[in-house]
């Protein structure tokens, strides 16, 4: 599979200076964290969960969660687990499986990791890992044990995403305990690790709050608070720290086809006045500003809970071609002593001790989402990745 990979290769040629390069469930775990993209849950409930998988991978997701938490009722669960199981079993008898997004489980308990890997026997191969909420140090040792076992007995290599959503995270006098556990435990489990997940709608819960749809989650104080902690601790550019995803997007009022038409300037600029008032008609504006904010606050990828955002997250993850050559830039070997220098765009400094983190991750970004061609921008990207 590939970002884009779902439009036509003369289409991608013209939109790269260097294509997303291609990855499969097998690849390395530092590749995996990158390339999750716009992660799409869905309820394990849906009848036709198969024929939605297929499509959404169609449609450019890489990355699924098939929930049985929050969005189902207590009652459904054991429903759920059948349907799950049934539709992976139906989902490996058909042919280009290769093709498939990474496939996780959000589970509500540990012991349902073991029973469930059991429950799909060959289709297995399939899963890519499980999805573990409510994560601390208590709650998160006996899912990553489960996790573990089930991997050894399965022989198929399982990941973790654990969910950072308990009111102890949100809380000042907890948080820092409560961060401190949860990097010891993932820290111990790091193989096991892939992504950590932020849960802000459980966040804003925890105080009756709710963001409006011209508001970001950095808009919510307490809220932005916490992401900054999270990333402090857990998300570090030295060695010790791991890929955090961006919070959900809790609106989905897009129609794409009534704006694609209008698609022709980036909405960042003072001119393109119809295409943002298009955009804020569709709850589009605010989606926008938060990936963006997403990005400069460290984070990568995000939570999705409609097709309508997959589109936005991956257009706006798109290494620019400006961003790339500052990268490699920074990275030529001959700089490794340091100094400043005038950026090839002429626009910047770029000072290559303190930029190489940054450089680094950019370069890392550009494997899996590509690198746009010259004069190529967010709306090109966003117009092309729309469903046709």
């Amino acid at each position: 599979m590939r970002h884009f990979g779902h439009i036509a290769p003369e289409e991608r040629q013209r939109l790269f200076y260097r294509e997303p390069s291609l990855f499969t469930a097998e690849s390395p775990a530092r590749v995996l964290a990158a390339a999750l993209g716009a992660t799409l849950y869905s309820p394990a409930t849906r009848p036709q969960l198969a024929d939605d998988i297929i499509k959404q991978a169609g449609r450019g997701v890489v990355s699924m969660v098939l929930c049985l938490e929050d969005s189902i009722d207590d009652a459904e669960v054991i429903g759920a687990e059948e349907n799950l199981v049934r539709q992976f079993t139906d989902l490996a008898g058909r042919p280009g499986t290769s093709e498939l997004p990474l496939l996780f489980v959000r589970v509500r308990e540990p012991e349902q990791i073991p029973d469930l890997v059991e429950r799909l026997g060959p289709a297995v191969r399939l899963l890519s890992g499980f999805v573990l909420p409510k994560f601390t140090e208590e709650r998160g040792v006996p899912f990553l044990e489960a996790l573990t076992a089930a991997e050894s007995a399965s022989g198929r290599r399982l990941f973790a995403m654990p969910v950072l959503e308990s009111p102890g995270l949100m809380y000042v006098e907890s948080r820092r305990e409560t961060l401190e556990g949860i990097h010891r435990t993932v820290d111990k489990y790091r193989d096991r690790v892939l992504a950590l997940r932020l849960g802000v709608t459980d966040f804003c819960s925890a105080y009756g709050l709710r963001r409006a749809p011209d508001m970001t989650a950095y808009d919510v104080q307490i809220v932005a608070s916490v992401i900054a902690d999270v990333v402090n601790l857990l998300g570090r550019a030295d060695g010790t720290g791991f890929t955090v995803t961006g919070p959900v997007w809790e609106y989905f009022r897009v129609q794409e086809r009534m704006f694609k038409p209008q698609l022709r300037r980036s909405p960042f600029t003072p001119e393109a006045e119809d295409l943002r008032a298009s955009l804020i008609e569709h709850d589009m504006d605010g989606l926008l500003r938060e990936i963006a904010l997403d990005r400069a606050n460290g984070l990568l990828g995000k939570t999705c809970i409609h097709p309508s955002h997959v589109p936005a997250v991956h257009a706006l993850s798109v290494v620019s071609h400006e961003e790339y050559s500052d990268a490699q830039d920074i990275l030529r070997p001959e700089r490794g002593g340091g100094g400043v220098l005038r950026s090839a765009y002429t626009n910047k400094m770029n000072e290559v001790k303190p930029h190489r983190a940054w450089a680094e991750r950019t370069l890392q970004r550009a494997e899996v989402f590509g690198v746009a061609n010259e004069g190529i921008d967010f709306v090109d990207l966003l117009a092309a990745g729309l469903p046709h």
